[in-house]
């Protein structure tokens, strides 16, 4: 028995598929969901969703958003999302650069603008950590709390 999962980011369909459990970050916690799951709506963190088929496991990170889960189908709406076999480190390391470098010069006048970089520093965070833990044979980054 499977469990319909699709994955949407603001741009794109990143995954959608028949699988035997997804694995989400939920504002809660980590939540496992398992064919005919109760009806549950969350909002995610910023994490890595699971997805195994067939023993087989796809990881894919999330920068917030929702996930609605339905007895035979799981409902992913993400702020932004990627694959994690996709993730192009050299991108991710110089967006955290960036981010960086703006948040060391204070708060800007634009609150706004400094919201963004923080948000952006926590996604090219995410993208890296994720390649790090998850990746085989990926490049061992290191990361930086904030």
């Amino acid at each position: 028995m499977t469990i319909r999962c699709e994955i949407v980011s603001q741009d794109r369909t990143v995954f959608a598929g028949d699988v035997d459990i997804v694995v989400l970050p939920g504002a809660g916690g980590e939540m496992g969901i398992l064919p005919k799951h109760a009806p549950v709506l969350t909002t995610l963190k910023y994490g890595v969703v699971k997805i195994r088929k067939n023993g087989k496991e796809e990881l894919f990170t999330v920068a917030g958003g929702v996930a609605e889960v339905q007895p035979d189908i799981v409902t992913i709406l993400a702020d932004a999302a990627e694959n994690v076999d996709e993730i192009d480190v050299a991108r991710a390391e110089a967006a955290r650069t960036r981010a960086e470098e703006i948040l060391a010069k204070g708060v800007p006048a634009d609150t706004d603008a400094y919201l963004a970089m923080e948000a952006a520093l926590r996604k090219s965070n995410l993208r890296l950590e994720a390649v790090s833990r998850y990746r085989k044979g990926g490049t061992r980054v290191s990361t930086s709390e904030h």
